[in-house]
């Protein structure tokens, strides 16, 4: 059964070399609910909705089991919140999710497909810089990138919900087909 593993929220704002100065994408779980609005979470920040945010892309969601194999190919541990995800969900293909397919989280939330997540020169240096060299490549070649929703129904969600599949559009690509190319 696919299910919330954790809800993540900005921790601290970070300098970034990028246009706007700052980056949010150190996100840390939420203990207990969180309100979903049209914008994402509660107590969230998107550092620049140009690149990454605004309603087509209110959340970003990663698979433990993509997360398990980056753990694998890193040698070292990926929290949730990690890959600068909402939602660390589990039980679920991310990648394999189609444009526009529909789902509920918990008992009120239901959210859409919109999009995969292009890695950037932010989330390179997140990851490690000169550490990770050619990270973003890596990521890229993987083609675990996870996929942004837009907010259908807010509400509230918690560690530990069930995520149910409630429409699945016939024929949309799917994000790891979008984001391939």
């Amino acid at each position: 059964m696919a299910s919330l593993v954790a809800a993540c929220v900005v921790h601290a704002l970070l300098p970034n070399e990028g246009s706007v100065g700052v980056t949010a994408i150190d996100k840390r779980p939420v203990d207990g609910p969180v309100r979903v609005h049209t914008l994402g979470l509660h107590a969230d920040v998107q550092a620049s909705r140009k690149h990454h945010g605004g309603p087509e892309q209110a959340l970003y969601a990663y698979a433990q089991e993509d997360a398990n194999f980056w753990q694998s190919e890193l040698d070292r541990d990926l929290p949730s919140g990690w890959f600068g995800e909402n939602l660390r969900v589990e039980g679920i293909d991310v990648s394999g999710a189609r444009i526009g397919e529909q789902w509920r989280i918990g008992d009120t939330v239901v959210v859409e497909v919109t999009s995969p997540r292009r890695p950037c020169i932010t989330f390179a240096r997140w990851v490690g810089g000169s550490d990770e060299r050619g990270w973003v490549k890596r990521f890229t070649l993987a083609a675990r990138p996870g996929a942004y929703f837009k907010v259908v129904k807010r509400g509230a969600i918690d560690a530990g919900d069930a995520i149910e599949i409630l429409s699945v559009p016939v024929g949309a690509r799917t994000i790891g087909e979008v984001f391939s190319g």
